[in-house]
């Protein structure tokens, strides 16, 4: 197939702070080299994040990582299953000196903010993040606040079969870009985390980005070049989701609800940010199937007879690259 092209050139200077960003965050986070460099194309892209995995799996110090290294307003809320939504939020407070009620803003109003544990508290406080999420906005009594710009959202989880987890609700999950899946490392990076660990010298992250710097980066990101038939093939892997008269029976019976078109828009924003980093003006085939388990895997309710034969999410995907034909 021959696609016209009208590539962005990425310049040097771009190039080389995204450089200057996986350096920085490799030097703390080892053996998850695929899961830092799609935070990254999330954080280009403007999507939020659910990071998964098994305690001890460095999730909480990516997210400090990815943090430490912008010059930016940082916020942790730890979730537990007291956590009450004004906590997230904000409140009006009364002040018996001035003898009126004051705004004390909450956690939420911060550039990155680390939903720690987020599956850890009861459904009705992680609600209280849907409007943050999608609108960058927070209600407190009868007044809307403006979130900062750029607002990013990354939050951990267990997984959810562990003691004391809630999972998440379908509406809330369909708000983050991707869901990222940390698994152990190899035995050679274990060696190296417990060496860096032991010694008592561990790596520190600096700055080495500000958020006038990462605005132009994202807005370079608009230009990059999405042909027409890369646009449908998005739609039509998304639409395969979706258990109907298109999707092939031998995939369509492990679902029980599949992706919305937001799926389809993620899918695209979060290429279009894979093609940037890898120095490209445009988006291939490849930069779909490097990111689409991330964006779907999460938009995909599963059928008892899916849970019964251990069909999983990823699986269900990668079914549909076989019959979903690339251009």
């Amino acid at each position: 197939m021959v696609i016209k092209l009208e590539p962005k050139k990425i310049s040097s200077q771009e190039t080389e702070l995204i450089d200057r960003l996986l350096l920085e965050i490799g030097k703390v986070i080892l053996g998850q080299r695929d899961v830092v460099f799609k935070s990254i194309v999330a954080m280009l892209a403007g999507g939020h994040v659910l990071l998964e995995g098994a305690p001890g799996l460095a999730k909480t110090t990516l997210v400090k990582a990815l943090a430490d290294s912008v010059s930016c307003r940082f916020s942790r809320i730890q979730f537990t299953p007291d956590l009450m939504p004004s906590d997230l939020t904000g409140a009006m407070v009364y002040s018996p000196k001035d003898n009126d009620f004051h705004i004390r803003k909450g956690p939420l109003f911060a550039n990155f903010v680390l939903a720690d544990e987020i599956n850890r508290a009861p459904a009705k406080v992680q609600a209280a993040l849907l409007e943050a999420m999608q609108e960058n906005q927070v209600t407190i009594a009868d007044t809307t606040y403006i979130l900062p710009e750029p607002f990013w959202v990354l939050a951990t989880q267990n997984p959810i079969d562990q003691e004391g987890t809630y999972r998440l609700p379908e509406a809330q999950s369909d708000r983050f870009l991707f869901k990222l899946q940390i698994d152990f490392p190899s035995i050679e990076d274990e060696v190296l985390i417990a060496r860096a660990a032991i010694s008592g010298k561990m790596p520190v992250v600096t700055n080495v980005i500000n958020l006038q710097e990462l605005a132009q980066l994202k807005t370079s990101i608009i230009n990059i070049y999405i042909d027409e038939k890369i646009q449908r093939y998005a739609a039509e892997i998304i639409s395969a989701t979706r258990p109907g008269k298109e999707t092939p029976n031998s995939v369509s019976r492990f679902i029980r609800f599949g992706a919305s078109p937001r799926g389809t828009i993620g899918l695209l924003q979060a290429a279009r940010a894979v093609a940037y980093m890898k120095g490209r003006g445009y988006v291939l085939p490849e930069d779909i199937h490097f990111i689409a388990k991330d964006v779907i895997r999460h938009r995909i309710g599963l059928t008892f007879e899916a849970l019964a034969e251990k069909m999983t999410s990823d699986k269900i995907i990668t079914e549909i690259f076989n019959i979903v034909k690339a251009p």
